[in-house]
């Protein structure tokens, strides 16, 4: 039987324990910094694909203004030839 270190007890004076130090272990960190950087990206990527989307819009947002413009005037035109066919 291999003789063992007797535990530690780390005490205050007034008779309190005191709590262990919290550390990770090293691979547990490098899984966190791996988690922080892949959340990152994911980040990147979404607001690169929302920029992407929003680009391909501006087209069609130009071409559904020209055909409003066109059918206002087409409608202002109509408005006017029949109040001139009156007069």
């Amino acid at each position: 039987m291999e003789t063992r270190q007797p535990p530690l007890l780390d005490m205050t004076p007034q008779g309190e324990f005191r709590a262990p130090g919290f550390r990770l272990s090293w691979p547990m960190r490098i899984g966190l910094v791996a988690l922080a950087v892949s959340f990152v990206a994911g980040l990147v990527a979404s607001a690169a694909l929302l920029i992407y989307l929003s680009l391909i819009l501006i087209p069609v947002a130009i071409v559904a203004g020209l055909v409003a413009y066109v059918a206002l005037r087409l409608q202002l035109w109509r408005v006017g030839a029949r109040t001139a066919a009156r007069k």
